[in-house]
């Protein structure tokens, strides 16, 4: 039997409901909860990250850590969630690691061990410098495949810091970022419970969770922070978060609009960036699923009370 303590991780694609079965599973057995969503960790982005808004009844970390402007690495990252893992477990409460980005969970879950690369600063302005250039991303995460073809399976192509970094971790340790995060000792003993949702009922909650946001004001959020950092819209997704889906094409939103007149035509662009970032936010769950699938450590459940009562039977 473990001797570890004990970690549950709740985890699924995106709007799959990871936050509202978190916060009732917490509640029940006296819980507290770990951010595991990349883009929550920055300030000010709220509205087109999903971030909780229950913050009261049960305690979080890991919520709006550092500016959108910032860099944050995955040893930044675990560091920080297993330091206040270890703070929940020292209070007698009970750990919850929430989200949706797996190679935070992984990192957590299998104890990685990361190579601690700094920035190669040649590298990331001859990047930034070509980038501007149509079809220069392709390019850049073909020569990233060229290295390590395994990096398809956990670099977004659409994601040039992700790009960057793969490259650099690449280069500067002669070796595939895709495989070198080995697995160390474990650090806790841990419940791994998945969300198991149709896919047309994902993509429909996606559709809705889509169309809330910008009722709650996802162009107004967007227009604060291009104002906040001084960064003008056509180039806003340059900043190490806003290449995420929905600041992106908010960003692109707000520097087309300038360019026409016509209401109508503004009306149409922005009809256009809501549907992409639908359509983007789908394929991101299909890679969430791909990747979490491969685990078969994870428990797969369709509701609350599985979940409830497979977390009861564990803890006992």
């Amino acid at each position: 039997m473990s001797t570890l303590p004990k970690l549950i991780v709740i985890l699924g694609p995106t709007a799959s409901g990871k936050t509202s079965l978190s916060l009732e599973l917490a509640k029940k057995f006296k819980g507290e909860i770990v951010n595991a969503d990349s883009r929550q960790i920055y300030k000010g982005m709220d509205i087109g990250t999903g971030k909780v808004v229950d913050k009261k009844s049960v305690k979080h970390y890991l919520l709006d850590v550092i500016d959108p402007d910032e860099e944050f690495t995955l040893v930044d990252y675990k560091k920080k969630a297993v330091a206040a893992i270890r703070d929940i477990l020292k209070r007698g409460k009970t750990p919850f690691l929430v989200g949706g980005t797996g190679l935070y969970i992984q990192a957590i879950v299998d104890n990685l061990e990361i190579p601690a690369v700094p920035p190669n600063k040649k590298l990331r302005a001859q990047f930034e410098k070509e980038i501007k250039k149509p079809g220069a991303l392709a390019k850049w995460y073909k020569k990233l495949l060229k290295i390590d073809p395994g990096a398809a399976f956990v670099v977004d192509k659409n994601n040039p810091r992700r790009i960057i970094r793969a490259l650099e971790v690449c280069l500067a340790t002669g070796r595939q970022f895709s495989k070198l995060r080995e697995k160390g000792e474990p650090l806790f003993e841990v419940l791994q419970i998945g969300i198991s949702i149709p896919r047309k009922k994902l993509y429909e909650n996606i559709d809705r969770r889509v169309d809330q946001m910008m009722k709650d004001g996802l162009v107004t959020e967007t227009k604060k922070l291009v104002k906040k950092f001084q960064v003008p819209s056509s180039k806003f997704q340059e900043l190490p978060s806003m290449s995420g889906i929905g600041y992106k094409e908010m960003g692109e939103y707000l520097g087309e609009k300038l360019k026409v007149k016509s209401e109508k035509l503004r009306k149409k662009i922005l009809e256009n960036k809501i549907q992409e970032i639908k359509w983007r936010t789908h394929a991101y769950a299909r890679r969430q699923m791909t990747w979490f699938r491969r685990d078969k450590r994870i428990k797969w459940i369709k509701n609350y009370k599985e979940a409830k009562n497979k977390i009861g039977k564990w803890l006992k």
